[in-house]
């Protein structure tokens, strides 16, 4: 059982640094959250029903967040420092209801940046149509079908959409016309690991592998070294293995860091669902440089982690040396989206 913690505000001490130093941490690999939206009042600086269990997080090159509200069926916009948007006039989506399912719960979300297909989670969001409701393009939840994530890529073919269906253990590949045209895993992760998380990372999909809890295989089974993460070409090929085990425990979130982000720049960033902690990996060499800790000297922790971005620099984006996550603390009840920045105290804390 998941217990509500670590989730207020961390105030750095200069002796809190003293003490992580005094233990031979690098102070370049202290990093500092801020709480920015939550479900629960006081938790954050701004307070919002709708954030419960927030998953994706997506945005594009002058966007502002928009984030898959998986536990109230919607999906937010915020912008860098947390205020909804529009401001005065926050925009809620609402995720429809599969056939086979009760509520539309989003998980994984993308941004389409194609102009062939418009996306997100298990639905498709279109200007033509009610702007506040978005609408089902495939629904497969007569199957069994259990999507994790999204993302979007492309080959000498075209643009695909990649859902990974943890429930089956592949990763489904949509042309624009959302016609299932495509599937792939790697067999090598043994038996009832799956496709969990994916990104786009260069043209190439970064996909996570989790354990799947039996019977159902409808949740992932965490615990310490369950995890795997391999890079894919966009046609479904695999190039290589970037991480596997060790300190990986359900990993969902991935993300590269860029200069300016302390001991981890340019370093793959991989968010453990399982124990909420964040991992970092040579990006060509995989090898394992370490974790992200916080002011106090602990490993940096967000219970029920999931996305993790990097803002995008744009007014409304979070800069871009700012490392933004959603997670669903309270064992997935509630929610919380904030931001980390490399160092500690008010200097990690400045408004975006």
């Amino acid at each position: 059982m998941k217990h509500l913690r670590s989730v207020f505000l961390v105030i750095a001490a200069l002796s809190c640094v003293m003490a992580a130093a005094a233990d031979g941490i690098d102070g370049s690999q202290i990093y500092t959250r801020l709480n920015l939206v939550s479900d629960i009042a006081g938790v954050a600086r701004f307070t919002d029903s709708n954030l419960v269990n927030p998953w994706g997080l997506a945005f594009g090159p002058t966007t502002p967040f928009w984030v898959a509200d998986n536990g109230a069926g919607v999906s937010t916009v915020y912008d860098g420092g947390g205020h909804g948007f529009p401001v005065g006039s926050p925009l809620a989506v609402t995720i429809p209801t599969p056939t086979s399912a009760t509520g539309g719960a989003p998980t994984g979300l993308v941004f389409n940046d194609t102009g062939e297909f418009v996306v997100s989670a298990h639905s498709k969001w279109s200007r033509a149509v009610n702007a506040t409701s978005a609408v089902i393009a495939v629904d497969n939840s007569g199957s069994g079908a259990v999507y994790k994530g999204l993302a979007v890529g492309r080959t000498k073919k075209g643009n695909f959409l990649y859902a990974t269906n943890f429930h089956a253990g592949m990763v489904e590949v949509y042309d624009k016309n959302f016609t299932l045209v495509n599937e792939f895993t790697d067999a090598t992760v043994g038996l009832n690991f799956a496709p969990f998380g994916i990104q786009n990372i260069g043209g190439q999909l970064y996909v996570t592998f989790a354990k799947q809890k039996l019977p159902d295989k409808h949740d992932d089974d965490a615990g310490p070294g369950n995890g795997f993460v391999d890079v894919f070409d966009p046609d479904g090929t695999f190039v290589r293995r970037v991480a596997s085990h060790g300190t990986l425990n359900s990993p969902w979130g991935l993300a590269v860091a860029p200069d300016g982000f302390g001991k981890f720049s340019r370093d793959l960033l991989v968010g453990n669902f399982g124990d909420g902690r964040i991992n970092a990996f040579g990006v060509s060499t995989g090898e394992f440089e370490g974790q992200l800790i916080d002011p106090e000297g602990n490993p940096l922790t967000m219970n029920g982690l999931w996305a993790l971005q990097f803002g995008n620099g744009a007014p409304n984006g979070g800069s871009r040396q700012t490392l933004f996550f959603t997670a669903g603390i309270a064992d997935e009840s509630h929610g919380l989206f904030g931001s980390i920045r490399a160092g500690s105290g008010q200097e990690a804390n400045e408004d975006e």
